[in-house]
């Protein structure tokens, strides 16, 4: 069955974060997050908001409602046929999804095992390296030096390294799927109304993704 979705329509509607679940591993992590990047929107955006994150599955037709999804995890990515045939749709129609390794696996389970996926789908050589000028770092803030570096990022990708890049999956030169392993969901999960006590507001950089996965700079 041949899917069509027009996201550019949808983007002009309340932006929902939706969050991704697919049935293996653990997909409901850092829980107090979405309401901390939704607040921050609210606080120096004026894009119409949905109050609330929608919680989605992988393999469900009500994925393509939503042009922008959250996927994160510690465990093993394997998905069903049905996600998998979603995923790729999803993201081959305009979608796009921002993916966040939890960070706290054992020996990078869900980075490889999500790679694993993404080169089944996309072609080994998929996912790239994206450069620290990319527009995603000024969509909204300028984060001159690329990725912001978290307090979480210690075993990304299973090699024990601080990287200072993401990777990402580029569909008709827009960003389709954003990977890190910095672990933004842990960093940006606590409540909104600690904000107030942080030097720097951490979940700035999260404002950029979201605007730049919803075209509102491009």
């Amino acid at each position: 069955m041949k899917i069509e979705v027009n996201f550019r329509a949808m983007q002009r509607t309340k932006f929902t974060f939706a969050r991704l679940k697919y049935n293996s591993g653990d997909w409901d992590t850092d829980q107090r997050m979405p309401s901390n990047i939704l607040n921050s929107l609210l606080e120096y955006t004026t894009i119409p908001l949905e109050e609330e994150e929608k919680i989605v599955e992988l393999g469900s037709m009500d994925l393509f409602k939503y042009p922008f999804c959250y996927m994160s995890g510690h465990k093993l990515v394997q998905f069903n046929q049905q996600e998998a045939a979603n995923f790729k749709a999803y993201v081959k129609n305009g979608g796009f999804v921002f993916v966040d390794d939890c960070n706290h696996d054992i020996d990078g389970l869900f980075a490889r095992s999500f790679e694993t996926q993404m080169s089944n789908l996309f072609g080994a050589s998929a996912l790239k390296k994206i450069p620290n000028n990319h527009p995603l770092y000024s969509s909204f803030f300028k984060f001159e030096k690329g990725p912001p570096t978290t307090s979480f990022e210690l075993n990304g990708w299973g090699d024990d390294l601080v990287h200072d890049y993401l990777k990402a999956i580029t569909i008709n030169n827009r960003i389709g799927v954003l990977y890190s392993n910095k672990d933004y969901g842990c960093e940006w999960d606590y409540d909104f109304r600690n904000k107030r006590f942080l030097a720097e507001d951490n979940t700035k950089f999260g404002v950029n993704i979201i605007l730049y996965a919803m075209g509102v700079n491009s």
